[in-house]
């Protein structure tokens, strides 16, 4: 373990970021320099912790662990399965708990029971791909969108969608409702593998820490 090396942090933009640093901070890490909502800083330092964090879009958390960039990130566990990159999954931090599901108008549930080929719409096409043909074995034509996916069935683009679903408040109001889940979802810590040897005791000792409070916050 090198003392003088900063352990580098990627943390998905938004509710994700705040959620970690929160628990973080239970666990004694600070960044008071994230806290400064005016700041343009991209990175942010614990010089006592020898710990660097950054923010960044939530698909490009794990490339920045693959390739080293960062030796630690957290991200959903929808990202992980889309871009599956060849990273270390750590442990389930236990917030931002959603469901990927398929999702579509009641009639479509006739075309998923005859396993006929099916149209699928999804911004995640490689998890959509995997479910229906390695899953379900049924043959589907999976149409990348980025945008409302919600509107692929109902403007006739596809029979159904795959999609996160929180509330499930969105599909309720357009006609469309949850038909199958495909997996539950959190957000996850991931670790790149070569970090993990090389400072293999700062990574452990962050996760057996987190590890406890998770579990002290399950017991309260």
């Amino acid at each position: 373990m090198n003392k003088d090396r900063y352990l580098t942090f990627a943390l998905g933009k938004g509710r994700l970021a705040k959620k970690t640093l929160e628990l973080f901070e239970k666990i004694g890490i600070t960044c008071e320099e994230m806290k400064d909502k005016d700041t343009r800083k991209l990175i942010f330092v614990n010089e006592e912790a020898k710990m660097r964090f950054f923010l960044s879009k939530g698909p490009d958390v794990p490339t920045y662990v693959e390739y080293g960039a960062a030796d630690i990130g957290v991200v959903g566990e929808d990202t992980i399965l889309e871009e599956n990159r060849k990273i270390y999954e750590v442990l389930d931090l236990g917030f931002g708990i959603c469901r990927m599901c398929v999702c579509g108008p009641p009639e479509a549930e006739e075309s998923l029971k005859r396993r006929e080929l099916i149209r699928v719409a999804s911004k995640y096409p490689h998890i959509a791909k995997d479910y229906f043909y390695n899953k379900r074995h049924q043959t589907a034509e999976i149409i990348k969108l980025n945008g409302s996916i919600e509107l692929a069935p109902i403007v006739g683009l596809s029979e159904v969608i795959v999609d996160i679903v929180e509330t499930g408040s969105t599909l309720r109001e357009n006609g469309l409702r949850v038909l199958e889940e495909v997996c539950p979802l959190s957000a996850r810590m991931v670790v790149n593998p070569v970090s993990m040897k090389m400072e293999n005791e700062r990574i452990t000792k962050l996760i057996a820490d987190l590890k406890r409070e998770l579990s002290k916050e399950q017991k309260a």
